[in-house]
Parts: structure tokens; sequence; C-alpha cells
């Protein structure tokens, strides 16, 4: 089936990048968030991100107006009764993810599928806090969401076929690439992503290599994009130690022990761009250096 209205939990970095993914999909998009200062925010960067898109020639400033006249937001939960889909893209964090199946259960119409962005928690205990654990499946999206077309979609062991099979038609419908995955912890990319994240902090608590030669290397020896170390600072140096301490606790291989620096750089607050300050530090000015007090 087509998707027409979408909800999506939390207007947070991967919130907003979910609705703006579907808002320039065609799809009507509600934004459900605690505080009305968070769906400004988030509105605010929608619109901004969009208006580069235009001065880059990516869009027309018709076809942004349209897609910004698609998304509304609200700070009642229960507006969720008229969606087709919903996602919730809250903070890694398994008591608060529970808490809102719970409230969304309450309002969400029978034939609805409700999802999660989680990367790491078990889709199979999210969906046993559902009256119909059928309808729910995960969908964990990768940062930033307009950019990057792959989605995991997540099996647990009550999801039924068609839930996966509609999932799996509302990805494309998003433009994404989609794969399968079992509820194993981690899923598929974050398995053997977050092994390597871990050994990029061991190096530098070892001292091996510096921050930049540590991106550099990975950028230029193995063709990534981004660096490790960048790459953390991008998503969250918080978000990432969350998704460690789940894989740890449910694996138990010591290759997905959290490294020391890191829980250290997450008690201290710096969790990489949101805060200004990860293994890179980020100037008003656009500019960044290494953190060298890392080192």
């Amino acid at each position: 089936m087509s998707i027409k209205n979408l909800f999506v939990i939390g207007a947070g970095f991967m919130g907003m990048g979910i609705a703006q993914n579907a808002i320039t999909s065609g799809i009507h998009v509600t934004v459900y968030d605690i505080t009305e200062d968070s769906l400004i925010k988030g509105r605010k960067t929608v619109e901004n991100m969009l208006q580069k898109n235009v001065k880059k020639g990516k869009m027309t400033e018709a076809s942004m107006q349209d897609a910004v006249s698609r998304l509304n937001t609200t700070t009642v939960i229960s507006d969720c009764k008229d969606a087709d889909f919903i996602i919730e893209a809250a903070p890694e964090n398994e008591g608060l993810k529970i808490s809102i199946m719970e409230e969304i259960d309450k309002y969400a119409k029978a034939d609805a599928i409700i999802s999660s962005n989680t990367s790491s928690i078990s889709i199979t205990t999210l969906a046993s806090h559902l009256k119909n654990p059928s309808r729910f499946v995960g969908m964990h999206f990768f940062s930033p969401v307009p950019l990057l077309n792959l989605l995991e979609v997540v099996k647990g062991l009550q999801t039924s076929k068609q839930t996966i099979e509609e999932t799996l038609s509302f990805g494309e419908q998003l433009g994404k690439v989609c794969i399968l995955s079992k509820d194993e912890p981690g899923f598929i990319v974050n398995r053997m992503l977050i092994p390597m994240l871990n050994e990029a902090f061991f190096l530098i608590e070892r001292g091996v290599g510096s921050i930049e030669e540590i991106d550099l290397g990975m950028r230029l020896g193995l063709n990534h994009p981004m660096g490790p170390l960048e790459l953390v600072d991008m998503i969250g140096l918080d978000v990432e130690l969350a998704v460690m301490e789940v894989l740890y606790s449910e694996i138990g291989d010591p290759k997905y022990r959290p490294a020391v620096l890191l829980r250290r750089m997450v008690a201290a607050g710096h969790l990489g761009r949101k805060t200004g300050r990860g293994f890179y530090i980020y100037h008003e000015d656009g500019t960044r250096t290494p953190n060298l007090d890392l080192l």
C-alpha cells in the first residue's frame, strides 16, 4: 500500500531527517515532541536544509514550498490516530521507547504499522508491549537520513510477513534501498561498525596515531567517505555509547566493550558536533581542529 500520512515521534536530528525525507517524497508528516521549542527548532532545520537544496539547484522554490506544506508538528501524542505509519525516533533508551510504545498503542489505528528507528534495542522486546505485536517492525535509518539511501528493516519474532512487505514498500516509497535483518543485537550494519569505531578509540587511548591520521587512514586507505572519529562526532558519542552498551550486554564479546575514553568523554559532555566538542573541536566559523586534550 502507499503511505499517505506518517507520524514521527521525536524532533531531533534523526526524527527531522526522516520527516524531511518523507515530505520530499510526497508524504504528509506530523512530527511529535514534548516541547514546542524542539518542534520549532526541528522545523527550522528542515526548512534550512531544503533552502540549501534550492540554492544548489537540486530542487525548485515551488517544490520546496510544496514539501514544507506537508510538514505539521504537535505536542499531542494522540494526534497519531490518523497515521498510516508511525516511526519512533526517540533517544536510544529502552525504558523511554517502551513508554512511548505503550502510549502510542492507546491511539494508533488498528491497521497502522508502528516502528522504531532503534539501532540496537530488540524489536521483539519493544513489540511485546503492544496489543498487536505483529504490526511492529524495526526501521533503522542512517544519518543524515535525506542523504544516505540505506534502510535496515528489522523483523521481530512477532512481526508478520504482511508488515514486512508493507514496510519494504514504504522504504522504497522513501527512495531507500532496503536490507532485511533478523532481530539480533546491532542488526547488520552496527554489528560490523561498532568494533571498528571502538578500535579507533583504543588507538587514541594508546597513542598509536593522531586523530587526523586515524581518520585519514580510513578515508584514503579504505575509501570511506568519513573517518571513524569524525563519523562518531556526527552521530553523537552518547548515541554510540548507548549502542555499545546494548551490544556488550547482550553478546558479551569483549570487542563490543566500550573504550574507557568513550565513557569519559560522554561523562564530560563532549558528545561531538552537537556540543561543539568531541574528537574534534567545532568552531563558530565552521572550521574544526583536533581535540588535543585527548592525546
